[in-house]
């Protein structure tokens, strides 16, 4: 995707190949910075603070991690180091533990003097992949968009999503907005409602800021804003990501995404998710074990924005002593989805559904 003309991916190799360079989200959408990773613990710290974030970006910076980590240490020891102080730094995404998985087991049985340049390749390997799998879900999502703008005569396609599942949030284009901009690229009218996505606003500062680089008309909305819109029939599709799917279709997605599912199917709204494979867990039979993410209170407590001589400050919006709870994640239960959208195809969000693309699992 684009800024100010200039391609980008979210992650990116130095040209001397001696580090990695991100977006840095948490100044989004007031500034656009980039900050340079140069070992395992910077990436930690990456993932941690949300500097990067996204189940599949996660994923991908993880990976370089450990690359990272093994041309100073290419040890077990170190290896097993590196995978569980990554592990740890997100306990929802299962993006995280999938590509760790895969790094380490590119490199495990390899001499140590190769496993620092293995482990950078297969990093790479995991990054271009993303992008083409993003594509692929764009594609089949596009069907979608095209089946549900034909039911509308012409007139505008309302499409409302949640958090961010934007090439933000992946290495490039996306899950859930990836049909959304080869919707609009291929002439099809629509406008997206755009929840803010409290507490920390994803919505509101990356996917806004991601579809008006795009040029994709859109608004912001409060959270509690779509089950009216829904009601007075200004939705007519809803598309989220995820962080996880387990086997029987249950989806951990941003915390509000079961209140907006539950509002899509009170008001007949077609809900689907969009998801890499590498967002499935196959170990897990549903989604009440899945691990929430608890994160800290001060995230709700305070919000960050650009002031009118702008300059960008964090004020404290609730009263001295308040605490605050932060779930970071919610499950939305299968029944309440229409459908997945996946690299390979469509499916129902039942488990026969997911076997009948991924057979091998």
């Amino acid at each position: 995707m684009k800024i100010n003309g200039k391609p980008y991916r979210t992650i990116w190799p130095t040209p001397d190949n001696s580090a990695v360079e991100v977006i840095d989200q948490t100044k989004l959408p007031h500034r656009f910075e980039t900050l340079r990773i140069a070992s395992m613990e910077e990436a930690a710290h990456a993932i941690r603070a949300m500097i990067v974030r996204g189940a599949p970006l996660i994923g991908a910076t993880a990976a370089y991690g450990v690359a990272l980590a093994l041309r100073v240490d290419a040890s077990e020891e170190a290896l097993d180091r590196a995978h569980d102080v990554l592990l740890e730094t997100r306990p929802t995404a299962v993006n995280l533990r999938w590509a760790l998985q895969r790094i380490c087991n590119a490199v495990r049985n390899r001499p140590r003097d190769v496993r620092a340049d293995a482990a950078w390749q297969e990093a790479a390997a995991i990054c271009d992949e993303d992008v083409e799998t993003c594509r692929r879900i764009g594609e089949h999502g596009l069907k979608l968009f095209r089946e549900a703008a034909a039911k509308k005569n012409g007139e505008t396609l309302n499409v409302l999503t949640h958090c961010n599942a934007g090439w933000l949030a992946c290495v490039d284009w996306g899950t859930a907005l990836a049909p959304i901009y080869m919707a609009y690229d291929a002439g099809i009218p629509l406008h997206v409602w755009v929840d803010e996505t409290r507490p920390r606003n994803q919505g509101a500062s990356l996917t806004a800021f991601e579809l008006g680089s795009h040029g994709v008309p859109h608004k912001v909305i409060a959270d509690n804003a779509g089950g009216h819109l829904m009601q007075a029939g200004k939705v007519h599709l809803c598309i989220v990501g995820t962080d996880r799917v387990t086997r029987n279709g249950d989806v951990a997605n941003k915390i509000g995404t079961y209140l907006k599912a539950l509002a899509a199917k009170d008001n007949a709204v077609p809900f689907y998710v969009a998801l890499p494979s590498s967002t499935l867990d196959w170990t897990l039979a549903s989604g009440d074990l899945i691990p929430i993410e608890e994160r800290s209170g001060t995230e709700v407590t305070h919000m960050t924005g650009r002031l009118p001589d702008g300059s960008v400050a964090t004020v404290e919006i609730t009263p001295a002593g308040s605490s605050a709870a932060n779930p970071g994640f919610d499950v939305t239960p299968a029944r309440l989805v229409t459908g997945f959208v996946t690299e390979r195809g469509t499916c129902l969000a039942t488990e026969s559904g997911l076997r009948s693309l991924f057979p091998e699992e």
